[in-house]
């Protein structure tokens, strides 16, 4: 009975403290960290070497988000910061990065139930935009304090669509070796070493999301695409990557004006990962016919 009155009562109060705070606005900062799963390099890399390149790759995976919001729309920006050192010598490990979009702008409106993400990948800029995912929370009465905020836990399953990780893992598996030859040539063993982590990745079906929210900040925001909980999201959690909240700057004497992207090329999110796996299918080719000089440049340039 104390749980059911508890979030009657948020629920209550929510729309009463939305009506009254109109120009209610903030900023949060966010880190995240992503875990590494699988081995890298191929069976007989030196472990060392294997243990270098997994540290590099946690290392490139640790962002820093700054989240601008108010009660209906809120901008999501990567803070950029100096590029990595390359996984892999001689320029070969800059091609992790191609898979990513770094340094991109994730707007959504809760109110239109809609986002716009301004990336550029390989080298060129896309506007991705489309419907947001409504997630169907669990909320609960178990709390926890992150840094001055009692913060609410509320968990759901997400559904997961794994085509474009599955063309990610059947485009980069390097070619089969011909059985007349005892070992491989140099282009194989770069393919296979360019090609293990992806070719080690699972495709799940489903994910368990646990976030942690807190009424104190009455607006239905989160970072990245996480939105629909009765006050701020401080962390979430989807079983890979860690997002928390580290700093809140309420009603900021500076107001950044939360504005949607308008540059790229539109398309919406199936258009885009269309597009994602034809470029890495088209790399991957270039790979096994050993067009090394004809490959992308850095960043995904020609």
């Amino acid at each position: 009975m104390i749980k059911k009155t508890l979030f009657f009562t948020i629920f209550l109060i929510l729309p009463l403290v939305y009506g009254y705070s109109q120009s209610f606005v903030g900023k949060a900062i966010y880190q995240s960290k992503t875990s590494i799963q699988g081995d890298f390099g191929p069976p007989d890399m030196p472990e060392a070497r294997k243990q270098e390149m997994m540290e590099r790759m946690k290392k490139a995976m640790e962002k820093t988000f700054e989240l601008t919001f108010d009660r209906s729309a809120s901008i999501y920006i990567e803070d950029e910061k100096l590029e990595a050192p390359s996984v892999d010598q001689g320029g070969r490990g800059r091609r992790f990065g191609m898979f990513s979009s770094g340094g991109g702008t994730y707007y959504k409106n809760i109110q239109e139930q809609a986002y716009a993400n301004q990336v550029e990948t390989f080298g060129k800029k896309f506007l991705i935009k489309d419907s947001l995912q409504q997630l169907n929370w669990q909320l609960t009465s178990e709390t926890k304090k992150i840094g001055n905020y009692i913060s609410y836990k509320a968990t759901a399953i997400r559904a997961i669509d794994s085509t474009s990780i599955e063309n990610l893992r059947g485009m980069m598996r390097p070619p089969r070796r011909n059985n007349s030859q005892s070992e491989n040539t140099e282009k194989e063993k770069d393919t296979v070493k360019n090609s293990s982590l992806l070719s080690r990745i699972e495709a799940p079906k489903e994910q368990t999301i646990t976030a942690w929210f807190t009424p104190d900040i009455p607006v239905g925001q989160g970072p990245g695409s996480y939105w629909g909980l009765p006050g701020l999201i401080l962390e979430v959690n989807d079983g890979r990557t860690a997002i928390l909240c580290t700093k809140i700057i309420l009603n900021p004497d500076e107001k950044n004006e939360i504005e949607e992207p308008k540059r790229g090329k539109e398309v919406n999110q199936a258009e885009y990962n269309e597009i994602l796996a034809e470029k890495i299918k088209e790399m991957s080719e270039r790979f096994r016919n050993g067009r090394r000089g004809g490959g992308l440049g850095p960043r995904g340039r020609p």
